[in-house]
């Protein structure tokens, strides 16, 4: 009598867990999965679409510049890399000094001997690092990923070539237009936890965060000036999430996500407000090599990306220019 009960109680737990984790993932796919931070590294890459900045093909959204520097061997081409949002910044710079055949992109993929290649933030540094890509397009280093540069003997040298706002989104139903700096680490402290509070609808606040060593959970751990964050609320599904990217990323890939950018500080993060520092949440992004890459191209590389002609680049592809 005793196993029959036993029996009955495991099955029951069972089905208890079945029902628990098929109405979670409904509620992942209604519900979730609309804010773009929750997305996986394989979905964000086909949100930022790596064939529509792939270099030399046609129809290609990368830009091309007039360039006085021009790489013609293709055995000394510094591989590139970096983050998915800065990819078309990467993609037109091999579009406009680069050698037609040098970008090998295949079944969906960067081929191991192309010279541009796509791994993100998580991954783009630690290949610098190895020596497996020599410039990577990158916001700031996690605390992280300077460790693990350390551990393999590489000192990162962090050149800054532009600016971007870091922003903050919402859905687009939300009637929340605008929150300051304190409201937004009330959010995701725990401080505030229903938007009724804010001048919202009376919906739980559900706070979504990126992936640990993502460039822009490294910002958003800057934000929160030490605070500890809180991640997700029981229940929070059942009301409105906040969510947080950088501005080119939410306005210049074309996606269905419904969301809508939130001004900080009285000041809505258009391009203008970017360039012209009004927007209070503005960083910069760098190209990030090994100090001890003494390659004469990626040397010659940095300068341009810093010269007006590299700078006119940056501008054209959607950021702000860092001179």
């Amino acid at each position: 009598m005793d196993r029959i009960k036993k029996s009955t109680a495991v099955a029951m737990i069972v089905l208890i867990a079945a029902v628990f984790i098929s109405l979670n993932v409904s509620i992942y796919m209604l519900f979730t999965r609309r804010v773009v931070d929750e997305m996986t590294v394989e979905e964000r890459k086909d949100a930022i679409s790596l064939t529509d900045y792939l270099p030399f093909a046609d129809g290609t959204r990368a830009v091309t510049v007039g360039s006085s520097l021009a790489f013609t061997d293709r055995d000394k081409l510094p591989v590139l890399d970096g983050a998915a949002a800065l990819y078309p910044v990467y993609a037109s710079v091999a579009a406009s000094v680069y050698p037609e055949g040098s970008v090998v992109f295949e079944g969906g993929a960067f081929s191991e001997g192309s010279a541009v290649q796509f791994r993100n933030t998580l991954r783009a540094y630690r290949a610098v690092a190895d020596g497996d890509a020599d410039i990577a397009f990158c916001a700031a280093p996690s605390k992280e990923q300077l460790e693990y540069a350390a551990s393999v003997g590489a000192e990162l040298e962090l050149v800054p070539i532009g600016r971007e706002g870091f922003v903050f989104i919402v859905n687009e139903d939300n009637p929340v237009s605008g929150l300051t700096s304190e409201q937004l680490r009330g959010i995701y402290t725990g401080r505030y936890k229903n938007w009724n509070e804010l001048g919202g609808p009376n919906r739980i606040i559900d706070p979504k965060t990126r992936l640990a060593g993502s460039g822009s959970q490294t910002v958003m751990e800057h934000f929160m000036n030490g605070e500890q964050m809180i991640t997700g609320r029981m229940f929070g599904f059942l009301g409105a999430s906040v969510g947080y990217s950088f501005r080119f990323y939410v306005e210049a890939v074309p996606r269905d996500l419904s969301v809508k950018m939130l001004a900080v500080d009285g000041v809505f993060p258009s391009a203008e407000n970017i360039k012209n520092g009004t927007y209070p949440l503005v960083t910069e992004f760098y190209a990030v090599c090994r100090a001890d890459n003494d390659e004469e191209n990626v040397r010659r590389l940095l300068d341009w990306l810093l010269s007006d002609e590299g700078q006119s680049l940056i501008e054209a592809v959607g950021y702000a220019r860092i001179k």
